[in-house]
Formats: structure tokens, C-alpha cells, sequence
């Protein structure tokens, strides 16, 4: 039988994390290992326990998520971090994203959601609920470099590459785009590698990023 996914709860009000706990122990796969009411404690208690997976609210005392997500990167390994968010912190999103975060959650979003997020996480896939992914997205495009930039980094690719990018954009686990490109679940796994370290990525949302700035999806 294989280890639990850990995780370490981070959010401010107590009423949340508890909310959470209960969710997310439900799951006979899943265990908390611990809770942090700001960024400082989630970085102390990262440390301290080790968890897969952190959910992360943003906007904390002392230290938001922001701080404690890029500040857990440089834990070895770092955990997974899913930022828990609401619509009108998108742009905190953007950046916890760029900090090194694999995933958002939206806080109102359903135990099952939660649950998924936390073990796609776990897996190293990012968390991108379609309801919210293409929104965030499209509004961040033009804050980075433009088309011609961006379709210019893609040009390292092979076109295998390129097409698993396209599903990576569109949120597909590696399963997913295993079965949507007839091919094994660990070749997707491997393509996927090979286009974070070829475009010189931290994970998957930062390729979904890349890809609808390149117009990948506009088709």
C-alpha cells in the first residue's frame, strides 16, 4: 500500500482550515500533516513536516502566500503548492503561479474538486479547472511577452511537443493526453518533461500560460 499524500494546510481564519481538515481527511489517501495561519508558519511548518502538497490562501499576515510560496521552492524537494483563491484575486494568482505554485483552487469549489486538486498536485499535475483556467489565462496574456515571442520560444519543440503542449494548455492531466494522442501514459509523462526543461519551465501552468500566449488555442 502506498504512503498518504501530506498536506499542510495554510490559511489565516481557523474556520477555513478547519473546513479544509475535514474535507480533505475524508480521503483515506489523503492525510493533514499540519496547519499555518500565515505565510512565516507555512514555511516553518513545511520544514518541520515535509508535506507533498500545500494548499495555500494568499492574503495572510506577517508573510502572505505569495512570500511563503516562492520562500518553499528552495525547500529540497519543495512541496506542491495549490493556491486557494476567489475570483477577484486573480492577478495574486498570476503571481503565486510565476512563484513556483503547480495549481489554484477556488475556495468555494466542491470537497470532490478539492480532493482532485490535492492528488493531481501530488502527481505533478497542475490543478486547471476549466470553469477558471481559460479566464485567469486570457486575462494574463498580455502582461508577459508578446505572440511573436512567445511562438518563438516554441520553435525548440518538435511537433509531438507542440501538440502535447496544446493539451497541457487545455488542462489535460497526462492521462488525459495520453488518450487524446494515443499514446502511453508515461510517454505523455516524458513529453511533458521534456517541454518544461526545453522551455526552461517550472510547471505545467507556466506551459499553459506560454501556450495561449503563442495563440496555441485560439483555433
Amino acid at each position: 500500500m502506498s504512503e498518504p499524500i501530506r498536506v499542510l494546510v495554510v490559511d489565516d481564519e481557523w474556520m477555513v482550515r478547519a473546513m479544509l481538515r475535514t474535507i480533505v481527511q475524508t480521503a483515506p489517501d489523503i492525510v493533514v500533516v499540519g496547519e499555518a495561519a500565515d505565510g512565516n508558519e507555512a514555511v516553518e511548518q513545511a520544514r518541520r513536516h515535509r508535506p507533498d502538497v500545500v494548499l495555500m490562501d494568499i492574503r495572510m499576515p506577517r508573510a502572505d502566500g505569495l512570500t511563503a510560496t516562492e520562500r518553499l521552492t528552495h525547500l529540497t524537494p519543495p512541496p506542491h503548492v495549490v493556491v486557494l483563491t476567489t475570483f477577484d484575486l486573480d492577478e495574486y494568482v498570476h503571481t503565486a503561479l510565476r512563484h513556483g505554485a503547480v495549481g489554484f483552487l477556488l475556495k468555494d469549489a466542491s470537497a470532490e474538486e478539492m480532493l482532485t486538486a490535492v492528488r493531481s498536485a501530488a502527481r505533478g499535475d497542475a490543478m486547471l479547472s476549466p470553469k477558471v483556467t481559460g479566464r485567469l489565462l486570457r486575462r494574463f496574456i498580455t502582461v508577459d511577452a508578446g505572440r511573436s515571442e512567445a511562438s518563438q520560444r516554441l520553435t525548440v519543440l518538435t511537433i509531438k511537443e507542440q501538440e502535447v503542449l496544446v493539451a497541457v494548455g487545455k488542462g489535460l492531466s497526462n492521462t488525459d493526453i495520453a488518450a487524446s494522442l494515443h499514446m502511453s501514459e508515461a510517454t505523455a509523462k516524458t513529453h511533458v518533461s521534456r517541454i518544461l526543461t526545453k522551455l526552461g519551465l517550472t510547471n505545467r501552468v507556466q506551459a499553459a500560460i506560454l501556450a495561449h500566449q503563442a495563440g496555441l488555442l485560439d483555433s
